[in-house]
Protein backbone atom coordinates (compact mmCIF):
# COMPACT_ATOMS: atom_id res chain seq x y z
CA UNK A 1 0.00 0.00 0.00
CA UNK A 2 1.01 3.43 -0.96
CA UNK A 3 -1.00 5.70 0.56
CA UNK A 4 -3.69 6.03 3.00
CA UNK A 5 -6.94 5.94 0.29
CA UNK A 6 -5.30 2.41 0.09
CA UNK A 7 -5.17 1.55 3.44
CA UNK A 8 -8.49 2.46 4.09
CA UNK A 9 -9.63 0.49 0.89
CA UNK A 10 -8.26 -2.66 1.99
CA UNK A 11 -9.72 -5.32 3.59
CA UNK A 12 -7.17 -6.26 6.43
CA UNK A 13 -8.15 -5.60 9.85
CA UNK A 14 -4.25 -5.91 10.70
CA UNK A 15 -1.54 -3.68 8.45
CA UNK A 16 1.96 -4.81 9.01
CA UNK A 17 5.09 -2.08 9.01
CA UNK A 18 5.80 -2.77 5.20
CA UNK A 19 1.95 -1.62 4.68
CA UNK A 20 2.10 1.72 6.41
CA UNK A 21 5.84 2.39 5.90
CA UNK A 22 5.33 4.74 2.51
CA UNK A 23 3.02 6.63 3.58
CA UNK A 24 5.72 8.11 6.24
CA UNK A 25 8.50 7.74 3.71
CA UNK A 26 10.48 5.34 6.24
CA UNK A 27 12.31 1.87 6.62
CA UNK A 28 9.35 -0.57 7.76
CA UNK A 29 12.50 -2.17 10.07
CA UNK A 30 12.48 1.40 11.68
CA UNK A 31 8.90 0.65 12.65
CA UNK A 32 9.44 -3.05 14.09
CA UNK A 33 12.13 -1.72 16.22
CA UNK A 34 10.15 1.16 17.54
CA UNK A 35 7.22 -0.70 18.31
CA UNK A 36 9.28 -3.25 20.13
CA UNK A 37 11.07 -0.33 21.60
CA UNK A 38 8.62 1.90 22.72
CA UNK A 39 5.46 1.47 20.95
CA UNK A 40 4.15 4.97 22.51
CA UNK A 41 6.21 6.76 20.52
CA UNK A 42 4.51 5.96 17.16
CA UNK A 43 1.32 7.14 18.27
CA UNK A 44 -0.82 4.47 16.94
CA UNK A 45 -1.53 0.82 18.48
CA UNK A 46 0.94 -1.63 17.70
CA UNK A 47 1.02 -5.48 18.63
CA UNK A 48 3.72 -7.36 18.94
CA UNK A 49 4.03 -10.86 18.75
CA UNK A 50 7.10 -12.86 18.68
CA UNK A 51 9.07 -11.34 15.44
CA UNK A 52 5.89 -10.10 13.83
CA UNK A 53 4.27 -6.43 14.30
CA UNK A 54 0.79 -5.62 13.33
CA UNK A 55 -1.54 -2.46 13.25
CA UNK A 56 -4.86 -2.44 13.78
CA UNK A 57 -6.07 -0.75 10.66
CA UNK A 58 -8.91 1.43 12.29
CA UNK A 59 -6.20 2.77 15.03
CA UNK A 60 -4.15 3.93 12.29
CA UNK A 61 -6.29 5.10 10.47
CA UNK A 62 -7.52 7.50 13.08
CA UNK A 63 -4.09 8.40 14.28
CA UNK A 64 -3.83 9.45 10.72
CA UNK A 65 -7.30 11.61 10.31
CA UNK A 66 -5.60 13.70 13.60
CA UNK A 67 -2.85 14.48 11.95
CA UNK A 68 -4.98 15.35 8.72
CA UNK A 69 -2.49 12.51 6.71
CA UNK A 70 -3.66 12.28 3.22
CA UNK A 71 -6.55 15.10 4.29
CA UNK A 72 -5.99 16.52 0.82
CA UNK A 73 -6.29 13.37 -1.49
Amino acid sequence: MNNLKEVEASGKEMLTPADIAPIFEADPQSIRIQARKDPSVLGFPVIVMGSRTYIPREGFLRYCRGLFIGAAE
